[in-house]
């Protein structure tokens, strides 16, 4: 790596930015990483993984005994920026920069002029343009020439990010050419895969087009599924049938789409394009309505048993096999049924995590217990994620139970 860029600042220690960090560090770069928690800082320091990563908790405790990663509250100097803050949406569903801006204005101090910051924070179209010029106008004795600015969008897939964040394929989007090969260089440091270089605006539709185009895909499954459910046939059967065809690939439906990335995403575009872009705010609003359509089946299925009726949610994670709760359709479908039947009684099983979200902790009637626990207390069953540890239960132990399976692995 050049040495202009021997020290880099990770600001976010997120999903994305800690591992980040702690393979810029494992991989020799001296990394400093910034978050405004200061739990998560000192978990850091200590080599401690504040949320479930396979395969990081190793790395970061090598990259901080080895000295080359430290975590502090306060953006120290750097050669390299690299900022990975939430970008959530507005009630407006706009995109929410106020973190990215915040971010921006803390690195601004420490610029003394030839700096590289990369945005890697999935963002709206001129995001990356907006946090320069956030940047400079905290420091007006900066010209545009004086920074290297860049948008690098994380493509990495929770579960498999220490995996992925080094083989994928990376974008690079430079606001200028000389910003998109400096990013190129940082990056070269640990990633194999090919590196592509680009503008920063495109870069940014990129990540946006990606995910936009995995949301239009679950949302035909998702309608597909409620379409045969009306129509009384086997939606796995189907789609299982149809993938025989050798230009047919439908994925799998679900009780809606969740995570930080996919449920997101897309509205950023439509916010950008509101009268062209049509198809995809259909399928996001397909999406978003999967979780009452499977909020109105367990309804029924509670009214037509006893009035002691207890229900087992299986699963309030976004996705399998992760502790990661972010826009999560399973979380949003026991929220609203413990809103909805207070009467109930709700055993949340989520084998990944070791208390209820604040959404459910102040719900009386909601607990969280153990698989074997809820099989044993609950006659009405519901599949809202397919964790493995769940796809390893027999038919014996469902028998009896009323089954509502999102997933479609209790069959």
């Amino acid at each position: 790596m050049s040495k202009d860029f021997g020290t880099v600042g990770v600001v976010g220690l997120g999903y994305i930015g800690l591992p980040t960090a702690a393979i810029l560090a494992d991989h020799g770069v001296q990394t400093f990483g910034v978050d405004v928690s200061p739990g998560t800082v000192e978990a850091v320091n200590r080599g401690e993984v504040p949320f479930v990563e396979p395969g990081l908790r190793e790395v970061l405790k090598r990259a901080v005994e080895g000295g080359k990663l430290i975590a502090s509250l306060n953006v120290p100097a750097a050669d390299a920026y690299i900022i990975a803050v939430p970008t959530p949406f507005t009630s407006s569903r706009s995109a929410d920069l106020s973190f990215i801006e915040a971010a921006a204005r803390s690195i601004a101090p420490q610029l003394r002029g030839g700096e590289l910051l990369i945005l890697e924070s999935t963002s709206p179209p001129g995001a990356t343009d907006h946090m320069r010029d956030v940047v400079l106008a905290a420091r007006p004795d900066l010209a545009e020439q004086d920074l290297l600015v860049a948008h690098c969008p994380e493509r990495v897939l929770p579960g498999k990010i220490m995996d992925e964040m080094v083989t994928n394929d990376r974008i690079i989007g430079g606001v200028t050419s000389e910003a998109a090969v400096a990013a190129r260089e940082l990056y070269s440091t640990f990633c194999t895969g090919e590196l592509l270089l680009t503008d920063a605006k495109t870069a940014e539709m990129a990540k946006l087009t990606e995910n936009s185009f995995r949301d239009v895909n679950i949302a035909f499954a998702n309608e597909l599924s409620v379409i045969c459910e009306r129509i009384g046939v086997d939606v796995w059967e189907l789609i299982e049938l149809a993938n025989h065809h050798p230009r047919v690939n439908i994925l799998q439906p679900g009780p809606g789409v969740g995570g930080h990335c996919i449920a997101v995403d897309p509205w950023f575009i439509v916010d950008s394009a509101p009268e062209e872009s049509n198809l995809i705010r259909t399928a996001r609003e397909t999406n978003d309505a999967k979780p009452d359509w499977v909020l109105g089946q367990i309804l029924r299925a509670i009214d037509a048993g006893s009035a002691a009726s207890v229900v087992a949610l299986f699963g309030l994670s976004f996705k399998p096999n992760i502790d990661d709760l972010r826009e999560s359709p399973a979380l949003q479908i026991a929220s609203r049924l413990a809103d909805r039947r207070p009467n109930a009684e709700l055993l949340a099983v989520e084998p990944h995590i070791e208390e209820l979200p604040s959404s459910l902790s102040s719900c009386e009637n909601v607990s969280l217990v153990r698989t074997e626990e809820a099989l044993a207390a609950a006659d009405i069953l519901v599949l809202l994620v397919d964790h493995d540890v769940f796809k390893s239960l027999s038919r014996s132990q469902l028998t009896g139970k009323t089954i509502i399976d999102s997933r479609g692995i209790w069959r």
